[in-house]
């Protein structure tokens, strides 16, 4: 057929179409999608595949490419379904991230729909309905026993890799998709190189689909892109949130991710001290480093738990000491430990503007980075430091830190507090001086 016999049916084919009919055809997914947000292989029950994961930087599509496929077995469109699946779950990291990006977001499912298909979304159920009786559940990795019972035809996982409890969460989701003749789940996560990511890349019936932040350049602002391209492209930072890469650890890192895998628990035992170790930043300027806070205990066998990774950005001093005391609260610690070289003065007294009450630990370096951090990653080595649930980005920084500190060369804050907290706790003889402030 010539291309003006394809012209000419084509011309025929709508030439009773009204606007409306060209605007669904325009919005039609499979249509509007680059090639590897497309579904893979045949949408039939029989298709090979049982898991589909896509890795992806930032901004790269994922969100949207995960809300169409859900909205798309959900309306049993025959581009991704012979039917309708009746019920789906969506598992975010917490369920502010899965209510604010999954189904609220801008390329979450709300916006996706057009108007006379929009599901009826009730936030205090955490369930999204469709009028053909589809009904989508939400739920948070952070409670995996949440999605003990419950059963599914579909599922769509966001975020996978920084989930805190995945391989838990993981795994109550599969004894859940128990419904439908073939009951299928979608992965959508900026790649890190956990267990559970390696073995989905091993296993032939997933999937696998990847996305770069550069190809959707079209939906993004130019300066983001510039901004980011030109700070990360070819760094190990930028390999993994822009490229979508799985990035190993650096060989002349002092921490190995398979050591912190080893030594990783889901819960914390009986702690004798717990400290919360703040790491501020120089100044509070909008380009100032991240805030460091890292909560860590120590149990009666003097084994430590790292317990949870509350560092934060772009915060003035009187934000970063309010959240470093409500997590102090909220875990019941023994004291704040915090570095005074930078302002210690300043540290300690927005700190105590804040709750005049909670004990303050100020520790000063004497040293460089890498040489505090040495004797805390031989404890990792030595398989004394427990992580207790997954702690993705202070876990990327710690086998992102060689001699050299990060390949990014951003100050790394998280370790920086780690460190203050693991040697308050379970160096006391080798510390470097501290000045407890009354």
């Amino acid at each position: 057929m010539t291309g003006l016999s394809r012209k000419r049916r084509l011309a025929d084919a709508t030439a009773s179409w009204c606007e409306e009919d060209f605007e669904q055809v325009l919005r039609h997914w499979p249509i509007r999608c680059r090639p590897e947000q497309r579904l893979p292989g045949l949408a039939r029950e029989h298709a090979p595949w049982s898991t589909w994961l896509i890795l992806g930087g930032r901004g790269a599509g994922k969100t949207r490419a995960g809300a169409e496929w859900v909205r798309g077995i959900a309306l049993g469109e025959p581009d991704f379904a012979h039917g309708a699946s009746r019920r789906i779950a969506l598992i975010g990291e917490t369920f502010a991230d899965a209510r604010n990006v999954m189904v609220e977001g801008p390329a979450g499912l709300l916006a996706i729909h057009a108007r006379h298909e929009r599901p009826v979304w009730s936030p205090s159920l955490r369930r999204l309905e469709w009028a053909n009786g589809a009904v989508a559940h939400v739920f948070s990795a952070e409670d995996p026993d949440s999605l003990r019972g419950p059963q599914f035809e579909a599922a769509w996982a966001d975020e996978l890799a920084k989930w805190k409890h995945v391989e838990e969460t993981w795994d109550m989701l599969q004894f859940g998709l128990r419904l439908g003749a073939h009951p299928r789940q979608m992965v959508t996560t900026t790649p890190r190189p956990i267990p559970l990511i390696k073995r989905f890349l091993a296993d032939p019936s997933v999937a696998v689909s990847r996305v770069r932040t550069s190809d959707n350049a079209e939906n993004l602002a130019p300066a983001f892109l510039d901004t980011v391209m030109g700070r990360y492209a070819g760094t190990r930072l930028g390999r993994q949130e822009l490229e979508g890469d799985i990035i190993e650890d650096r060989p002349d890192s002092l921490w190995t991710r398979d050591v912190i895998e080893e030594n990783r628990v889901s819960a914390a035992p009986p702690l004798l001290r717990i400290v919360v170790a703040v790491d501020p930043p120089a100044s509070s300027s909008k380009r100032a480093d991240a805030c460091g806070i890292v909560a860590a205990g120590v149990d009666d066998n003097g084994l430590s738990c790292v317990l949870e990774d509350a560092t934060a950005s772009n915060l003035k001093p009187p934000e970063w000491a309010a959240k470093a005391v409500a997590l102090y609260r909220r875990l019941e610690a023994d004291a704040l430990v915090v570095e005074t070289n930078q302002g210690g003065e300043m540290a300690t007294g927005v700190i105590r503007e804040v709750d005049p009450s909670v004990p303050v630990v100020g520790v000063r370096a004497t040293r460089g980075k890498y040489l505090r951090a040495e004797p805390v990653s031989v404890l990792y080595a030595q398989n004394r430091v427990r992580h207790v649930g997954a702690l993705p980005e202070l876990e990327d920084e710690l086998c992102d830190f060689g001699p050299g500190g990060l390949t990014s060369g951003r100050s790394p804050d998280r370790l920086d507090a780690l460190v203050w907290a693991l040697t308050e706790l379970m160096l006391r003889e080798r510390r470097e001086p501290r000045v407890r402030v009354l």
